[in-house]
């Protein structure tokens, strides 16, 4: 995938405007001993929407809008974030992916954004889309309920190959608003992360939209980690253009997209994880996909979908009573 784009300088220039008015968005900015900025946008920060959304198009490497609307799940109206993206694979598995596993000193933490296109964290996937980043500033974010100790700032750095003084970790804990709405931003990137490992090359995806309802809030790490997973599963929609010479694969590939292809499809991800004794890696990876998953042949102008919202697994994990 040959290009000029770099994702961490299109983020900064979203970066500059959200320390700028880091009050109106609610998030505290800080400078470390060494010169790193840390900024706090749910942790003791108070956040919020509009800084879940701006936090996504970092997230995206600045290769895509997000805009918080509202939509009908069953009766009851929900705020949902959309995603739009004519840079697809580098804004999900380029930047967005949270694919970097981040451990120091006892702190744990998972890493996305553009910082990941400089570190090449995992190395496998960027020898897949041919792509890399070269700017002299990375952005990295870790969704974590804590600030990252300052032996691992030094460790980001110098693995995404900048100095201190020009990284950027944004901090944005899954019990927060902000943390909230950046998950449900991640449609898209859940979607193609899902096609990739059933076969499909992410390179012949052209462009993609999605949406996903944004959970509410809650203190318990887990049930807010579970709600998250949950507005993606059941209620996130994505939708693929691509060029595809085999239809027959392509339609084959659709079936088993959505998350509705696992066994494990229907209960809210709270009662999953528990009957997995709170072990991921006993979940069955076909579940992590969107609900719905709808892919748009360019070759032929033949689209196929497959899936369905789940209304009920939403009620039960968002406690919202009948939707």
């Amino acid at each position: 995938m040959k290009t000029t784009l770099s994702v961490n300088r299109l983020a900064h220039k979203l970066l500059e405007k959200l320390v700028r008015d880091s009050d109106l968005y609610g998030v505290t900015v800080q400078t470390t001993e060494s010169g790193a900025t840390l900024i706090d946008v749910g942790i003791e920060a108070k956040g919020g929407f509009q800084a879940g959304r701006i936090i996504t198009e970092i997230c995206m490497g600045g290769c895509a809008k997000a805009e918080l609307t509202s939509r009908r799940y069953g009766e009851v109206e929900l705020l949902s974030i959309l995603v739009c993206t004519d840079y697809p694979v580098i804004a999900t598995l380029g930047s967005q992916y949270a694919g970097w596993q981040i451990k120091e000193e006892g702190y744990f933490a998972i890493g996305s954004g553009p910082g990941r296109a400089l570190a090449l964290k995992p190395k496998k996937i960027y020898e897949q889309i041919g792509y890399k980043d070269t700017y002299d500033k990375a952005v990295v974010i870790l969704e974590a309920e804590k600030p990252p100790p300052g032996t691992l700032t030094k460790r980001i750095a110098s693995d995404c190959g900048v100095s201190e003084k020009s990284l950027t970790i944004i901090i944005t804990p899954t019990t927060s608003l902000a943390g909230a709405v950046q998950i449900s931003g991640r449609i898209v990137e859940t979607g193609i992360h899902k096609l990739r490992r059933i076969g499909l090359d992410p390179n012949v995806i052209l462009h993609a939209w999605g949406c996903a309802p944004v959970p509410f809030p809650d203190p318990d790490f887990d049930r807010a980690m579970a709600r998250t997973n949950d507005a993606l599963l059941y209620g996130g929609i994505a939708s693929y253009t691509v060029r595809y010479q085999d239809e027959d694969e392509l339609q084959n590939l659709v079936e088993k997209a959505p998350s509705e292809a696992s066994p494990a499809h229907g209960k809210p991800f709270m009662k999953i994880l528990e009957e997995a004794d709170h072990d991921f890696y006993k979940i069955d990876p076909n579940l992590f996909a969107p609900a719905v998953v709808m892919i748009n042949n360019v070759e032929t102008g033949r689209t196929f979908s497959r899936g369905r919202v789940n209304v009920d697994a939403l009620t039960e994990s968002f406690g919202l009573g009948r939707l």
